[in-house]
Parts: C-alpha cells; sequence; structure tokens
C-alpha cells in the first residue's frame, strides 16, 4: 500500500515514527493472510488500517499546504506518481514472463486484463465484474489481485484534492462536517452493500471511502494542535487492531460495520500513540518502522509468489515454502525500497527528473504495460502456447472428459426471460417405447449436467427435463441474484409442479447447487417469499429450509414420489484449468506413472472440507427423506482416503468445478438406476455413497 510517509517526507507535517510501526501491523498480517496461515484468518483488515493511513497522512499533507497557500494539483500528481508508480511498474514487469511460461490461455487473458486495468487504476471493477470472492481460491491465482486496494486509493487521490480546493473558501468547520456525512453515508452504504452485492461492497471505492475519510477527520481533528498522548486509548486502539486479526475471518461480513473495530484502532493510534505513550514506544521499535517503511514494496510483491508458487506447484504449496515466499517478498522489498522507490521518490536518480518527466516517463511505460495487457486479452492468453496432446493419448482423454454434453436438448435456456413464456420447457430425454413410469428431473443447471446418470433408468422408463440456469425448483419463493429477473424462478417452479401433475408423472427428482440457495449471508444469491416485501439475506437459509419442505410436500400430496439429489462436492480447483496446467508444465503425459494421478488427490477437496460446506444444505435435505422421499448422495463414489477426487486416470468427473461431467454421470449411472427402484417400490431410506 502507498500510504504512509519516511522521515524524508514533506514538512508539511511533522514524521512519527509510531505511524510506521503501525503500518507494519497492517502489512504483516496481509502477507500471513494471503500466505493462507489459518491464524491470521482476518488478516485481511490490514488493507483497511492501510486506507486510514493513507486518508490521514494526504489530508494532513494538503491541510497544510492549503493553509499555507502553496498547495498545487500538479505537484500533489507528481508525489503520487513518484511514490506509486516506480515499484509498481517492477512488479508488473517482473509477473509477466512467468504469466507467459505458467498460465494457461484464459488465466492469460485474465491477467492482461488486470494488466490494463492496474494501468488505469480500476483494478477494482475488473475484479468486481469478474464475480469472484475475494476469499476464493479461484482468487489465489491471480497475481494482481491486490491492486484492487490501489485503484481505491488512487480513486481516492483523484477526488480529495479536487473537493479539498473546490470548498476551502468555506472554511475547514465546513469541510469537517461534509467530510463526516460523508463518511457516514459511505458506512451506511457498506452495511447495505454486504447484505445485497457483495462482490461491489468489497472493490468498489463508494464502499470503502468512508475508512479512507476516516483517517482525513483525523487530520482535520488534529491540524494546528498539539500532540494528545493517551495510554489507554491507544492500547485499546491497538487491541481492536489485534481482536479483528484474531477474530474476523471469510464468513466475516466485509467490509460492513465489523469494518469500524480495526477503522476505530488505526483511528485512535493515529490520534492518541504519541510519544511517550507505551503504543508509541512498541510501534517505533526499530524492527516495526523497517517493515512499515518498506511496507508498499513489501504488499506489491507478496501476492505475485503466492500466485505463481500455486500456479507452479498446482495444488496449496506447503506452508515452509509460504513462510519462505515471505521472507523472500520482504527481501524484494527492501532491495526494491532501497533501490526503485527512494530515488525516484527523492529524485536522486541518477539523473535528476523533472515533474514533465516523470508524467512522460510514466504515460510512456504506462503504455507499454497496456499494449502487452491488451495483447494477452485480445489473443485469448494466447492459446498456441499450450502444447496439444495427440490423438490417442491418456492426455487427450482427459481433456476431451471436459467438455460439456447437452444432450442435443433445444429447451435449455437461461437469461432470456422471453424464454420462459415462449417455449415448451419440457424436454424429452429418454423415451422407451413402453416406459413403466415417468419420471421428471427439474432443476438448475445442476439437473441437466446430471441426465447422463439416468441412461440405465432410460432403458425402461421415461425421463424428461424441465428447469432453467440458477433458479431452484423451489415453489413460492423469490430469487435475487440470479441470471433472471426476478418473480421469474416462481414461474418456473410452479410450470414445474404444474406440468408434474398435468402430464402424470410418477417420480420427480429435484437437482440443483443447493449451496448457493441456502448460504447464510454474505452471498450473491438470496432467497425470500414470493409477495413478501423483499429480500432479507439474514432470513435467506430459513427461507431456504421451508421452501424446500413445501416443495417436496407439494409433490407428494399429488401422489409424486420425490428424489432430492445431494449436491456433488464442491471444487477449489477447476479440473479443466488444472488438466491444461499439468500439460503446459509438463506434468500430463506420465499418467501411468501416477504424476496425474497424484496432481488430481492433492488438488481436490477433503471430506472435512465438503462436509463444512455442506453443512447448510445437507441437513435439510436429510430431514426430508422417507416413504415417498429419498436422498441420492454420490460424495462417496467419488472418495479416496480422505479426499474427495475430482477425477481418475479415465478422466474428469467434472466439467468445471461444480458441475458433474459425462465420465462423472458414468460413475453414478448403476447408482441412480437403483436408487429410482428403491423409490418405486416406496422404501424408505437415503441412497447411494
Amino acid at each position: 500500500m502507498s500510504s504512509g510517509l519516511p522521515s524524508a517526507s514533506l514538512a508539511a507535517i511533522k514524521y512519527r515514527s509510531e505511524i510506521d510501526g503501525l503500518r507494519a501491523i497492517a502489512v504483516a498480517p496481509v502477507i500471513l493472510f494471503h500466505a493462507g496461515f489459518g491464524t491470521f484468518g482476518g488478516g485481511f483488515v490490514g488493507v483497511d488500517i492501510f486506507f486510514v493511513i493513507s486518508g490521514f497522512l494526504i489530508t494532513s499533507i494538503m491541510l497544510g499546504e492549503m493553509e499555507r497557500g502553496t498547495f498545487s494539483i500538479a505537484r500533489f500528481y507528481e508525489r503520487r506518481a513518484r511514490r506509486i508508480l516506480p515499484a509498481l511498474f517492477v512488479v508488473m514487469a517482473c509477473c509477466i514472463p512467468f504469466a507467459w511460461m505458467w498460465m494457461i490461455p484464459d488465466q492469460l487473458r485474465d491477467f492482461g486484463r488486470s494488466v490494463v486495468s492496474v494501468v488505469f487504476f480500476v483494478s477494482n471493477f475488473l475484479f468486481w465484474r469478474e464475480e469472484g470472492s475475494y476469499f476464493a481460491a479461484a482468487s489465489e491465482l491471480k497475481p494482481l489481485l491486490h491492486t484492487w486496494s490501489l485503484a481505491v486509493e488512487e480513486q481516492y487521490y483523484l477526488f480529495a484534492p479536487l473537493t479539498l480546493m473546490a470548498l476551502w473558501r468555506f472554511g475547514r468547520r465546513f469541510l469537517l462536517i461534509t467530510t463526516v456525512i460523508t463518511a457516514l453515508v459511505s458506512l451506511g452504504l457498506t452495511e447495505w452493500g454486504w447484505r445485497h452485492d457483495p462482490s461491489a461492497n468489497f472493490y468498489l471505492t463508494p464502499f470503502r471511502i468512508w475508512e479512507l475519510l476516516a483517517g482525513s477527520i483525523c487530520a482535520f481533528l488534529m491540524f494546528g494542535r498539539p500532540a494528545t498522548p493517551n495510554n489507554a486509548l491507544s492500547a485499546l486502539g491497538l487491541g481492536l487492531i489485534v481482536f479483528a486479526i484474531a477474530t474476523f475471518n471469510a464468513s466475516t461480513p466485509f467490509p460492513s460495520l465489523y469494518a469500524l473495530v480495526p477503522v476505530a484502532g488505526a483511528a485512535l493510534i493515529i490520534a492518541y500513540a504519541h510519544r511517550g505513550t507505551f503504543v508509541a514506544r512498541l510501534l517505533s521499535l526499530p524492527p516495526l518502522v523497517g517493515l512499515g517503511l518498506i511496507s508498499y514494496s513489501a504488499y506489491l510483491w507478496h501476492q505475485p509468489l503466492f500466485a505463481f508458487a500455486r500456479l507452479r506447484s498446482m495444488a496449496a504449496p506447503a506452508d515452509w515454502l509460504m513462510l519462505a515466499l515471505a521472507g523472500v517478498s520482504l527481501v524484494l522489498a527492501y532491495l526494491t525500497w532501497r533501490f526503485v522507490e527512494q530515488p525516484f521518490r527523492h529524485g536522486k536518480s541518477a539523473l535528476p527528473i523533472t515533474r514533465r518527466q516523470v508524467f512522460a516517463a510514466s504515460g510512456l511505460v504506462g503504455c507499454v504495460f497496456a499494449a502487452l495487457g491488451l495483447y494477452a486479452s485480445m489473443s485469448h492468453g494466447a492459446p498456441w502456447r499450450l502444447p496439444q496432446p495427440a490423438p490417442g493419448t491418456r492426455d487427450a482423454a482427459l481433456l476431451a472428459s471436459l467438455e460439456h454434453h447437452t444432450l442435443g436438448l433445444d429447451c435449455w435456456i437461461e437469461g432470456r426471460t422471453s424464454d420462459i413464456s415462449n417455449r415448451n420447457l419440457l424436454c424429452p430425454i429418454f423415451t422407451p417405447p413402453e416406459p413403466r413410469q415417468r419420471i421428471l428431473v427439474i432443476g438448475d443447471s445442476h439437473s441437466i449436467a446430471l441426465l447422463r446418470a439416468f441412461r440405465t433408468v432410460g432403458e425402461r422408463d421415461a425421463v424428461y427435463w424441465m428447469g432453467a440456469g440458477s433458479c431452484p425448483p423451489l415453489l413460492d419463493v423469490s430469487v435475487k441474484g440470479s441470471a433472471f429477473p426476478i418473480g421469474i424462478c416462481e414461474q418456473v417452479a410452479q410450470r414445474e409442479l404444474d406440468t408434474a401433475v398435468r402430464d402424470g408423472f410418477d417420480i420427480v427428482v429435484l437437482a440443483a447447487r443447493w449451496s448457493v440457495y441456502a448460504k447464510p449471508p454474505p452471498s450473491r444469491v438470496v432467497l425470500y417469499p414470493a409477495g413478501s416485501a423483499g429480500p432479507d439475506a439474514a432470513a435467506s437459509p430459513a427461507v431456504f429450509a421451508q421452501s424446500l419442505a413445501r416443495t417436496v410436500e407439494a409433490y407428494v400430496a399429488k401422489g409424486i414420489k420425490v428424489l432430492l439429489v445431494d449436491q456433488i462436492p464442491e471444487q477449489p480447483a477447476n479440473p479443466d484449468k488444472v488438466l491444461r496446467q499439468a500439460i503446459l508444465l509438463g506434468f500430463g503425459g506420465d499418467i501411468t506413472g501416477g504424476r496425474m494421478e497424484d496432481i488430481i488427490r492433492d488438488t481436490s477437496p477433503t471430506v472435512a472440507a465438503d462436509a463444512a460446506q455442506r453443512a447448510t444444505f445437507g441437513p435439510v435435505l436429510r430431514a426430508l427423506a422417507g416413504d415417498k422421499v429419498r436422498v441420492f448422495s454420490f460424495a462417496e463414489k467419488f472418495r479416496a482416503g480422505d479426499r474427495l477426487l475430482w477425477g481418475d486416470k479415465e478422466g474428469s468427473f467434472y466439467v468445471d468445478f461444480n458441475h458433474i461431467s459425462p465420465h462423472g454421470n458414468r460413475m453414478i449411472e448403476a447408482d441412480m438406476a437403483e436408487a429410482i427402484r428403491q423409490l418405486e417400490t416406496a422404501a424408505p431410506g437415503v441412497s447411494g455413497g
């Protein structure tokens, strides 16, 4: 992060070594959190601490220069360019060759887009639009993910000086009141955001600006006034930060009112940890000050090192390796601080650089990076770099197993509202001449991915499918966050019931990605009762449980038996990416020797991790099992020891990290036939696995 000033800073504010120590307290947990150490589950709050420091220092400098009448927009942006760009460009330049060598095409394409977005300081918008959670496993493979926070800061730097200049004539009191009001509005917005759009809430500046403004408020209140040391309040501030780092985790709604804990902690330290206090002495210890001085470069280096280590190893690297890379990030940070940051920042390079040269060089280098990023993006990641396995080889068979197969369905819909009313959503899948019974499979995309598992069933029973992508087969609920406008999924679910009754179906199979609909907040998809006032993320899991029970009861009441399909275990890694990367890195082709099987095992989830993930919906499904309702689970079919594998030497069980493949369907085909047979005789219990 770019906040904080060393002793050679402008004389506009007095240097405080304890603030450099605070920067160390911020950057160390961030690095250890991204390294994957669970003890630092709340380490991500270090970014929030940086925001507070940045808001305080920048506002203090601007207030001092405005008061003296020496403020200059050009000089302000020159300082920002000298401070931020040289080290950032060095790190980006070092990332590019490794991305070229180790990233498969779609990863390189996305990396190229991130390079372009970093140049224009809009990477927070990019990562928001990619709709990937900051805490998701896939995010760990993005070398420039951490630049979202630089983008937020730069967007603040863009507007803060202009706002200050425009409102300065109204006086500091008016500016302070305006800042406080803006911060409160932003805080209220983030409390709304984590419930309704968690990704935007995390990445976008309107939801984050209050954290920077908290530092600005400190600057306003402290400007021109003597220091007010306070041992108790500064210790409270440090305690709040430690509490957040130790107790927060990926499930904590963030940012939200929870973010007040580290933000208030940082503000208390800035305001009251002055020279002479215990906290100031602690934070002024040379190791902490030294780490604080190089914290910006350390922040820049750590994420690329971790991301490329994960890409190269393909599985979670050993703890010792991640700890070693954390140490390497500090070594690189010192070298970057000493030979890049300091010379450029203070104009002590071999050839003095004028302001015009700073802007010209920044623009030129930025254009080079943008061109490279555009090439990676527009070439779709230069797919010609990926070796093509020869036909008939094991690698070719593995890749073929990843292909989607929709059985030629022409009634599959996703995202097109007109299809709901204009198309016949009932699709015949298997129609033997004289079927013994009629089976209707309903649900979201998980239900259509499952259809090949009914091949044996379809030899004697008629199997039909009906559904819509991202629409759960649940009656009387509205879905916020699906591919369709609110209200459409309700219509689909009702038509499924009406069709099952009208056409005399004997069994209905409900299959869906239940974890999405049962997830507690923060969640992208929220369920709420149809006709109610609106979505309530906190109530969504209860709405899911109640609606599923009502849906099952509705079918049973019509004389239709129900098979609930438990969700396929979700994979932390996308098998498609793993296989292609294995081929790119030369790990493929020796499957009989066991290397690929090791990779499959190492990148598959543990049974314990899967159990934790399905805790929100598994008990709900099992509670509904009975004489006319059964639950089908296939997790045990993919189990090997303590892992739930995503494939074997014959192919992948998945087409992505959560949809079953044709090969996976073949694995469970006999179990599905047995489950249908048992349900036909109304035998109670839980089948499969």
